[in-house]
């Protein structure tokens, strides 16, 4: 076993020391061969020595054309780096363009949806308004219709209450309310139709003969007209301090306006509230009429401006034609400053008013004629009269005139002319009859006195002013046109 193991070893060795030599052999050819190539080499160099000598000057020359060409490239590639350098900030420019076109865009679509969107909201709130709106106006409506229900069945009950109610004062016992609505209707110019549509022209004859004032007969006894001279006066009541007396207190006797013309007393009653003027000098009372006299009347401030005066009242009464109560033609006989005005036939209750030439008021149911003997100056003509020489008229009911707005004009003895302006159609104060006048008339001491036309003519004018408040038949605060006044004129200077 041990002779095997050497022999295969010493084979080993003799197989590897072959190898080495046949390596070596290789090797000393290789050797050889790479000594052989480097003659050859050398010999090449040698030729490419001259070769590169031609390649050096021709890599020169090379470089010198690759130089200039370089710089011509560097020159292009300037241009081309600032051509694209350009034109990329162009091209940014445009994006940026293109940006901001886009936001603006996206900015108009969004401000545009926000429109539309407030649009919508406005639209559904609109329609939610109209919808509320109609259903307020639904219950609004209903509310109403159940008001005009209410109140259509309010109006019938009192149209029944006031048709019942009516019908009782007309036609029922008691008389006192029908003969006022009568008489007060009928001395109106305009409105006698209130008496003629509820009551036959017997009915109304009946009425207007059991009230009337049966006048106190005769003419005006001038011979007790004497006026005060003297001062020293005993005053028999509060009413002839008011008149009289002066220096008095203003607010303790109700005065309303004192001068060394006039004073005006405040006056107050349940039924009527107006003012008393009161004036010393009778002389300086006089008649006027309107300067259109047929055509129309005038109003009161205006002839109390055209002539001058101080204080005025309305006169006489008219003629009404065709129910236009312009005013235009008096009644009667009118006087102005010794002038015959009119001289119109009259019938009714009353006559002439009229001053003489001594200052006295004179009343009387005269002609022209008479009135000349009498030395009327001034006049107008109307009535009824209340005092005649100190006597009252005898008044049947109320009288035949029923209730209104007044103005009467009277003297006392001692020829103080007291002018009387009362006002009326209000709910608590419809105004004043025939007893009224008489009363207040006597409280004051007129000696003779006479109820002048009433209604919305009743009116005071001081100064430019009219003091009292007239009110027509519509009820609107205003006077009308008159034909005839009674003035006071400023004193004269002698």
């Amino acid at each position: 076993m041990a002779d095997k193991s050497v022999e295969k070893k010493e084979e080993k060795e003799t197989k590897n020391k072959g190898i080495t030599e046949q390596n070596e052999n290789t090797k000393t050819k290789i050797t050889k061969k790479t000594t052989a190539n480097a003659k050859n080499i050398n010999s090449t160099s040698k030729k490419k020595t001259t070769t590169n000598k031609k390649t050096i000057q021709n890599a020169k020359t090379k470089n010198k054309i690759e130089e200039s060409n370089t710089e011509i490239h560097e020159k292009i590639d300037k241009k081309e780096i600032n051509n694209i350098e350009n034109k990329q900030e162009e091209k940014n420019d445009a994006e940026i363009t293109r940006k901001i076109k886009e936001e603006e865009i996206r900015k108009r679509i969004e401000i545009a949806m926000n429109e539309q969107k407030i649009e919508a909201e406005k639209l559904a709130n609109k329609k939610e308004e109209e919808n509320s709106k109609q259903k307020e106006d639904k219950r609004k409506q209903k509310k109403h219709m159940k008001i005009w229900k209410k109140f259509l069945i309010a109006i019938t009950i009192l149209a029944i209450i006031g048709i019942s109610t009516v019908a009782f004062l007309f036609y029922g016992p008691y008389k006192g309310f029908r003969d006022w609505w009568i008489t007060t209707a009928m001395t109106t110019m305009r409105h006698q139709y209130l008496a003629t549509w509820f009551f036959s022209q017997d009915t109304i004859d009946e009425v207007l003969a059991k009230n009337r004032v049966e006048e106190v007969e005769g003419i005006t006894d001038t011979t007790l007209i004497k006026p005060v001279e003297d001062d020293d006066v005993i005053y028999e009541n509060k009413y002839e301090r008011q008149i009289l007396a002066k220096g008095i207190d203003p607010e303790e006797y109700d005065i309303y306006e004192d001068n060394e013309d006039y004073r005006i007393i405040n006056i107050q009653g349940k039924k009527y509230s107006g003012y008393l003027a009161v004036i010393y000098d009778p002389s300086r009372v006089k008649a006027v009429a309107s300067r259109k006299v047929g055509e129309s009347g005038q109003y009161l401030t205006t002839m109390v401006k055209e002539n001058d005066a101080i204080l005025g009242i309305n006169g006489g009464g008219f003629l009404d034609e065709g129910h236009n109560g312009n005013g235009s033609m008096p009644h009667g006989i009118t006087i102005s400053g010794g002038k015959v005005i009119t001289t119109n036939n009259y019938k009714g209750v009353g006559g002439l008013i009229g001053f003489d030439n001594k200052n006295r008021l004179i009343l009387g149911k005269m002609n022209l004629s008479q009135a000349k003997e009498m030395k009327i100056r001034d006049a107008v003509t109307w009535g009824p009269y209340l005092i005649m020489n100190g006597e009252t008229s005898k008044i049947l009911g109320n009288g035949g005139w029923g209730t209104a707005p007044r103005t009467a004009i009277g003297q006392r003895k001692d020829g103080v002319v007291l002018m009387l302006v009362l006002d009326g159609r209000r709910a608590t104060k419809p105004g004043a009859d025939m007893n009224d006048l008489i009363e207040i008339m006597q409280r004051y001491g007129a000696y003779n006195a006479v109820n002048l036309d009433g209604g919305t003519s009743s009116v005071m004018v001081v100064g430019d002013k009219i003091i009292n408040d007239p009110i027509d038949s519509t009820g609107a605060h205003r006077t009308r046109y008159i034909a005839t006044g009674f003035i006071v004129t400023k004193k004269s200077e002698k």
